[in-house]
């Protein structure tokens, strides 16, 4: 069995996961870039929900990283949305704004894992590698 949370000891086809990060910040979707890339997955950024629910024609990545505090959407809005039009790749939430409230309402949105941002490190690339590999196939 293969460790989930270490950098060396991960899957072998974690090159070829795919993971879409939402988030309103540049700085932060540039940090989450490197921080994914340099583990071994795809990542494709999006500035708002608004853009993510605008992708078409491309296969759906494996996983979502998304921010809950956004101008156009919140994060568990988002989830939502996906869901209605049957994405079915997991979805962890990222937060700065952390209330008591927020990990009852993303379960109840069907995501995944709730994640505070100022611990986006190895935590996160933990909980996407549980929900990558906890993905049913079809």
């Amino acid at each position: 069995m293969i460790e989930v949370g270490s950098h060396h000891e991960r899957p072998s086809s974690s090159a070829l996961c795919t993971v879409y990060v939402v988030d309103d910040d540049a700085a932060v979707l540039g940090s989450l870039r490197f921080l994914l890339e340099t583990d071994g997955f795809v990542v494709r950024t999006f500035r708002s929900g608004t853009a993510l629910l605008n992708v078409s024609g491309a296969p759906g990545p494996d996983c979502y990283v998304i921010d809950y505090k956004m101008p156009d959407i919140n994060g568990i809005e988002l989830a939502g949305h996906l869901r209605e039009s049957d994405r079915d790749a997991p979805v962890i939430l990222i937060t700065g704004y952390p209330d008591e409230n927020i990990s009852t309402r993303a379960a109840m949105a069907g995501i995944k894992d709730v994640v505070l941002k100022p611990l986006l490190d190895e935590n996160l690339v933990r909980c996407i590698r549980h929900a990558i590999q906890d993905r049913p196939r079809t």
